[in-house]
């Protein structure tokens, strides 16, 4: 399982632009060493869809699909993303 954590955090760190690495990095790095198989698999799944379309999610500009709705992307819709030192 912590492999797994790993891999999905590598891959949240590098999403395609800037703005989503730092925002699903960063919500990784401090929710997925908590989360259960169901949740790593909610992530894995949000992981696959393109940067522009969360994006779009993220910031309220289009509304998030059935198929894809879950307590993950509320969770990560509720992060705010706080720049870390260093």
């Amino acid at each position: 399982m912590e492999t797994r954590r790993r891999k999905l955090t590598f891959r949240a760190w590098r999403r395609g632009f800037r703005e989503m690495d730092l925002y699903m990095g960063s919500f990784a790095d401090q929710f997925l060493p908590e989360f259960n198989e169901a949740e790593l698999d909610e992530f894995a799944r949000l992981l696959d869809v393109p940067d522009w379309e969360v994006y779009a999610w993220l910031i309220g500009q289009k509304d998030v699909p059935d198929n894809h709705k879950g307590p993950v992307l509320d969770q990560l819709i509720a992060f705010r993303y706080a720049p870390q030192a260093g």
